[in-house]
Formats: structure tokens, sequence, C-alpha cells
């Protein structure tokens, strides 16, 4: 009777550990919904509210997906995570801040596919990537934010790649673009822009090697509407090397503009035109472009096809 009495007590004490076990668990895939509340797990059954919330209930290099449509916040990402959501309008909506910060370890990744992020016109950045190891944006709509809609300032080695995505209306007077690379002291940022559209940002796309390096391929994109330039790079401590193909850049103050220092701009097979001025500082081309019907065309150095 002894020993019986030992082992129930056993299992008594075992069993509520059991129970609370779940409780302090993050999954690989969690929930969030436009009716959901954070106090939820996050499940599909009880799905969270915002990103915040359900941040903190999935496991590293797990996803967040979305139920139904609904705003779902600004969120810090400190982990590898995919924030994906295609189902209707899967929206953050900021005023006076950044809607998706990443601020991870050396060699995290985030992956944000179908958001709509909105900064209200005094919005921050869109997509800040400030520490980590790659960004992935995909079918993403960036608009109005005072800063950039995505900018890229990590220090160390990093990649990206932003493809089939929006940025709108991003930028305030002299600065700010659709799109900005500009790690950080040191570091070396390397990645493609692919089938994006940038308009009527301050600056379309721009590869700025202020501080690091910059290794930026754009390809079967369009930059449109710009108050300075479509598509500009720039360097001083650092190397912008930057590889335009197939690409539009139409209707700007500056169609590609080659800002000085040690930057690098070859482009094939695109079309430059409607520009105030077409091409500004040197540009070398694969002699496939059309650069023709604007204000002032500029001029562009030729480079032998092979």
């Amino acid at each position: 009777m002894r020993r019986i009495a030992l082992v129930a007590l056993a299992v008594g004490l075992f069993v509520p550990l059991l129970a609370s076990a779940p409780a302090n668990a993050q999954a690989t895939r969690t929930w969030v919904s436009g009716v959901g509340d954070d106090a939820n797990p996050c499940s599909r059954t009880a799905p969270c509210k915002t990103f915040a919330g359900a941040i903190s209930k999935t496991a590293a290099a797990g996803e967040i997906n979305c139920l139904d449509p609904g705003g779902f916040g600004a969120v810090t990402v400190t982990k590898s995570m995919t924030i994906s959501c295609e189902i209707g309008s899967a929206g953050v909506l900021v005023s006076g801040t950044n809607g998706i910060i990443f601020n991870a370890g050396v060699n995290d990744y985030l992956f944000l596919k179908g958001l709509d992020i909105e900064g209200l016109g005094t919005g921050i950045n869109g997509v800040t990537f400030l520490n980590g190891g790659f960004l992935h944006v995909e079918d993403c709509v960036i608009r109005r934010f005072t800063g950039s809609g995505i900018s890229i300032t990590a220090p160390g080695t990093t990649g990206f790649e932003i493809t089939r995505t929006t940025v709108f209306s991003n930028g305030n007077g002299s600065s700010g673009a659709g799109i900005r690379i500009a790690p950080a002291a040191g570091g070396s940022s390397k990645g493609v822009v692919n089938r994006v559209v940038a308009d009527r940002n301050t600056f379309g796309i721009a590869g700025d090697a202020t501080g690091g390096s910059v290794k930026l391929s754009i390809d079967d994109s369009v930059a449109t509407n710009s108050t300075l330039a479509g598509i500009i790079g720039t360097a001083s401590s650092g190397t912008a090397d930057l590889m335009v193909m197939r690409a539009t850049a139409s209707n700007n103050a500056t169609g590609i503009q080659n800002a000085g220092g040690t930057t690098n701009i070859r482009v094939g097979s695109s079309a430059i035109q409607g520009n105030a001025t077409g091409v500004v500082g040197t540009v070398s081309s694969y002699t496939t472009n059309q650069l023709n019907g604007n204000t002032t065309d500029g001029a562009m150095s030729g480079i032998a096809l092979k």
C-alpha cells in the first residue's frame, strides 16, 4: 500500500508539470486574425491579433500566417522568421515609427510575403534591416514612409532578395528611397531586386556605399516618377557595383545616376526615356539600351558584348 501511495504521489506531482508545459512552448507555425486575441496561443483555432503578439509564441525559424485580412501592427523580429500572408490584405499600418524591424543574429533570416505596409506619410521605414544575415521580401506593397520603403543598413556580410514588390511614395525632400541599400561601416551587402516597381519615391532604387560595399543586381524592374533619380549608385569609403538589366527608368528627374566615388553602373537591354535627364555620371552600356526621349539624354560609355 505504501508503494502504491508513493506512485500515486509521483504521478500527482508529474501531471501538473505536463499540463503546464504547452503554455511555455513555442510553435513552429502560428496564426493571426483580425478577430484574434493576443492572449490566445496563436493556434489556428485560437489565433492572435497582432504580429507582435504572435512572434513571442513562434519558435526561431518558424512561420506566422494570416487566417483572414486585417491590420496586424508593427513588429520587431529578433530571430529567423517567416511572415507570410496571402489571404486578402494583411496590413501593417504605422504612424511616426517603423513598420517591420529586422534586428537579429548574423546568421538569421527574415522572409516577408504578401504584406501591405502603410506609413501614412509619417512612418519612418517600411522594412528596416538593422542586423541579421538575409532579408527576402516578396509580393509586398510598401508606401508613404518618410525614410525608405525598404532600408538595409546592417553591418557585416548580408544578403537580400526583393521580388514582385511595389514601393510607392517613399522619402522626404532630398533623402529616402523606395529601396535603399546602405550597409554600415565595413559591411558588405549583396542581393537582387527583381520585378519591382518603384514609383513616386525620392530615389527609386539606391545603392549607397557610403559606409560599406554594395553589390546590387536590378532585373526586370521599373523606376518611375522619382523626385531625384530612378536608379542611383554612390560610394565614398566602399564600392558600389550596380548591374541593371531589362529595366525601365522613366519620368524621373534623372533616369540613372552615378553620384561618384568607386561606383560602377552597368546597364543592358534597358529603356531610359521620358526623364528630365537620362543619364548622369559614368554609366556603362552593353549597347543594347534605348537612351532617348529625355529632355537631355546624357551619354553612356560602351561595353563590348562578349
